[in-house]
């Protein structure tokens, strides 16, 4: 399934600076039910990225306004799309009058975050797969003012 193989390789690649090898195993292994994985996709508010026919990037946020998961595939990072993505995300859920948006962060996307206006609550040390990995729980208070139209990708 493409959008799992998107999450895999992000993980993979991107994350080297802040994770071991061992580390991004046990957070994207090989071995990933793509039905049970996907499946808060279908419930959540979810958009995919996609450009010439590809899916380069994807993000899904709950009605409680918590964003689960945000990943632009590493050849598509710094060209707006992850920006893009959390933006139609905050703005949906505006509208449907959440008021903060909270996130767990890893250590590689905390900068981030940061720039997009999110605050650090508190970190964590959560455990997959029996390995410790470090993230970050962040916030953002959503103003009452929207942001302008997003061109669709």
């Amino acid at each position: 399934m493409p959008i799992v193989r998107l999450f895999q390789d992000t993980v993979h690649l991107s994350t080297t600076p802040d994770y071991t090898p061992v580390q991004q195993d046990a957070w994207a292994p090989v071995a990933i039910d793509p039905a049970q994985w996907c499946a808060p996709l279908a419930n959540d508010d979810t958009l995919v990225a996609v450009v010439n026919d590809e899916i380069v990037g994807f993000a899904n946020m709950t009605a409680t306004g918590y964003l689960d998961r945000l990943y632009v595939h590493f050849a598509h990072q710094r060209e707006g799309i992850a920006t893009q993505l959390v933006g139609q995300l905050e703005d949906d859920a505006r509208r449907a009058g959440v008021r903060t948006v909270t996130v767990a962060a890893s250590l590689t996307a905390e900068p981030f975050f940061h720039h997009q206006g999110y605050h650090v609550l508190h970190r964590n040390t959560v455990l997959r797969h029996g390995v410790a990995l470090r993230n970050a729980t962040m916030a953002k208070v959503l103003g009452t003012q929207r942001c302008p139209d997003r061109k669709d990708r």
